[in-house]
């Protein structure tokens, strides 16, 4: 049975305008003038022979075929781009697999570890990106228009529209330079009174381990701030003063010496690290090498502890 179909830039004009109700914002999504947007549904009404969109002054609403319509041409046209993302995740030759996650992990974590992956899958070329950040709000829609192929992101897990698999939880524990310390002996955690605390976002993060260290009297806000973990540890490590360190973060520069910790104590995180994509990508074969490459690093680095610096 021949199909009959519609012109496709048509039809992705008028499911963008409709989804978005607004021509304005499916030219900015398409990529193209608003102009273009307003002739491809009116050469789709033209071709069906129905209004599909009422427009005045004020913008624009479907009318009732063209409600059913939209609501008939979503789920297709999903089906079309996950077909296609499977077509060409499926021939290691064709595409990048395009990774997101935050700058601090991308820097302390993850790059340091991906000569090993290239190593396993030289046919797997990863493009990196690091523009999400989203321990707030549960709204992914950018993440799924995207070309993002998977993240890790940091937060609870509970988004939606998405599949989001637990990937490295983490502890929260103080650190410093060894040079700080010297200068500054951190005894018992009473003794971060005389010292400078340093703060990324997750300001609230030193009021908890304080709490649960016994010291509730020292004020958990004082000291500078930076906006991003990466730049806390490389103050912590110019001596700046203690930072809060994040397991997964801190975990090669205590390795490597330039970061101790001076107190047992480590405080569980409410949030963790999740591989985040699309529902029904996980088999892909490139997504499915990467997810199982991070997964056994993981697990191969969960076992290791940091132990605290003598006093």
């Amino acid at each position: 049975m021949s199909r009959k179909l519609p012109p496709l830039n048509a039809l992705r004009a008028f499911e963008a305008a409709a989804r978005l109700k607004s021509v304005s914002r499916a030219a900015d999504e398409l990529s193209v003038t608003q102009g273009a947007v307003s002739h491809q549904v009116k050469a789709l009404e033209a071709w069906a022979g129905i209004d599909l969109l009422r427009r005045d002054g004020r913008g624009i609403a479907l009318t009732e075929p063209g409600e059913r319509y939209a609501a008939a041409l979503a789920p297709a046209l999903d089906q079309i781009d996950l077909a296609t993302r499977r077509l060409l995740a499926s021939d290691p030759r064709k595409g990048w697999l395009t990774v997101s996650t935050m700058p601090s992990f991308a820097a302390k974590w993850l790059v340091p570890r991906l000569s090993a992956f290239r190593a396993l899958h030289p046919e797997i070329d990863v493009w990196l990106s690091t523009w999400w950040n989203l321990t707030e709000g549960r709204d992914l829609s950018a993440f799924t228009d995207s070309d993002v192929d998977l993240a890790i992101l940091y937060g609870d897990g509970n988004w939606e529209g998405v599949s989001a698999t637990l990937f490295m939880e983490e502890e929260l524990f103080p650190v410093c330079a060894p040079s700080y310390l010297a200068q500054h002996p951190l005894k018992t955690p009473a003794d971060l009174a005389g010292a400078t605390l340093l703060h990324d976002e997750m300001r609230q993060d030193w009021r908890l381990w304080l709490a649960a260290a016994g010291v509730p009297g020292l004020d958990p806000e004082r000291g500078p701030g930076f906006d991003d973990s990466a730049l806390l540890i490389q103050a912590a490590m110019a001596g700046m003063g203690v930072a809060l360190g994040r397991s997964a973060l801190v975990k090669a520069d205590m390795e490597a010496g330039v970061l101790v910790a001076p107190f047992a104590l480590r405080l569980q995180a409410d949030l963790a690290y999740y591989l985040v994509g699309r529902p029904g990508t996980e088999n892909l074969p490139k997504i499915k090498a990467f997810r199982d490459w991070l997964m056994d690093v993981a697990s191969a680095e969960a076992g290791g502890k940091i132990t605290p610096a003598a006093p």
